[in-house]
């Protein structure tokens, strides 16, 4: 791997160079995608940098311990042999990390299903408030969120909500969310004030193209049907709602959000390329447990993933066994460390994955 890290410095000046050709920069669509690949392979290149200077530091202090007669300066020398030591294998781990083979899936964009499981109208008020936090989260991270349809209840909750977030690399991050939240907290909807245990489900799907999936015309049943809001009332004057039935699955997926009944469809039928391909998967998964247990972005729908207890503010992520005491900023969609801490363990399993393969 050292070896084809030589190359990259190298790279990054023929990227510099063509980035600033001005053939390039009259093509919008190329320069872009080369702005792209030198911000992903710029920060390789600096921690190699890094670590052929901490490389030269390390056998420069050697030398000079083994030269050198004076004890004060040997204990100096010492001291900066483990430094750079430890120095050079921060650096040999990061990048490790950096070169693991990257998801294909990790910029695309994604769908979210949220429905509520166990708790009734606290299920369904807690999956409102999940909501609210991806869409804070996906209003830090500069995405754009269209919500696709949804099925509330008279207290402001969600049944069940599905919609869209689209922006750069979602799904690297947004992937983390799939499988069982649980929450415990009193309910306002609770007069005694009794600690209430309630769930709901969080699917994420990547967005899928027509190449990956494709569907048979005559596999689809297609009901149109006018838009409703909060309370049945209808929201406009059309049917352009659309209901999509995939008849070999049995899979139905809605959407009412656009006014155009043609858009409505398109959408709905983007949602059900992502849960056939993503059906697909769970079943190839299954086949193989040991794997499907040990991913920590498997995203099986009944896998507790994470509890919310907000008595104690405090949050836990089952799945690395880390704990956050930040409730309140996590719901106001501050996630940020919490992807992090699960993109590094899940980068630390595989970096660990590739090494025993390599040694046997």
């Amino acid at each position: 791997m050292f070896e084809n890290l030589k190359q990259l410095p190298l790279q990054l000046e023929e990227l510099d160079q063509r980035i600033n050709d001005p053939d390039t920069i009259k093509n919008q669509q190329l320069w872009q995608q080369l702005i792209q690949q030198r911000a992903s392979l710029a920060p390789i290149v600096d921690d190699y940098q890094h670590y052929l200077s901490a490389q030269k530091d390390l056998e420069e202090a050697k030398a000079l311990l083994e030269s050198e007669d004076d004890e004060e300066m040997r204990l100096l020398a010492k001291e900066e042999i483990g430094d750079k030591e430890r120095a050079i294998q921060t650096l040999q781990d990061r990048l490790l990390r950096r070169m693991l083979p990257k998801d294909p899936r990790d910029d695309r964009n994604v769908f979210v299903e949220i429905r509520q499981g166990a708790g009734g109208d606290e299920a369904s008020l807690f999956a409102a408030d999940v909501f609210r936090m991806y869409a804070r989260y996906a209003e830090r991270m500069g995405w754009t969120l269209k919500v696709l349809s949804c099925n509330e209840n008279g207290l402001g909750g969600y049944k069940e909500i599905i919609f869209g977030i689209e922006g750069k690399e979602v799904y690297s991050r947004m992937k983390y969310e799939s499988g069982v939240h649980l929450v415990k907290r009193v309910p306002v909807t609770e007069s005694n004030g009794k600690l209430q245990t309630s769930t709901i489900t969080v699917a994420v799907l990547p967005e899928t193209s027509e190449a990956e999936v494709q569907i048979k015309p005559e596999d689809l049943r297609i009901d149109v049907y006018r838009s409703t809001g909060h309370g049945g009332q209808s929201v406009n004057t059309t049917d352009s709602a659309v209901r999509v039935t995939h008849l070999p699955t049995g899979m139905v997926v809605t959407c009412q959000d656009e006014k155009s009944q043609l858009k409505n469809r398109d959408q709905a039928i983007r949602v059900l390329r992502a849960r056939l391909l993503e059906m697909e998967r769970q079943k190839r998964h299954q086949t193989v447990a040991d794997d499907r247990k040990n991913q920590i972005g498997s995203g099986q729908r009944s896998e507790k993933i994470r509890t919310y207890h907000f008595p104690q503010n405090r949050i836990t992520d089952h799945r690395i066994g880390f704990t956050t005491h930040r409730v309140s900023e996590v719901m106001d969609g501050d996630l940020t460390e919490l992807h992090q801490r699960l993109m590094e363990e899940d980068q630390s399993r595989r970096l660990k994955e590739s090494q025993q393969t390599g040694m046997t």
